[in-house]
């Protein structure tokens, strides 16, 4: 029982695709987030300059 734990906890395979989801998930939710948070605040700068300009 001992060497099949040992064997369990040294087998190190690849991430699996759960695991990889969750990643691109997570990773999807900080880019949205990220851009709306940018989006509004780069709208009111171009606006501010584009009435700069006229």
């Amino acid at each position: 029982m001992i060497e099949l734990t040992k064997v369990l906890w040294r087998n190190d395979e690849g991430q699996d695709i759960a695991e990889y989801a969750v990643m691109l998930a997570v990773i999807l939710v900080i880019v949205i987030g990220t851009i709306r948070l940018i989006g509004g605040n780069a709208n009111n700068v171009f606006s501010s300059v584009a009435s700069g300009i006229q």
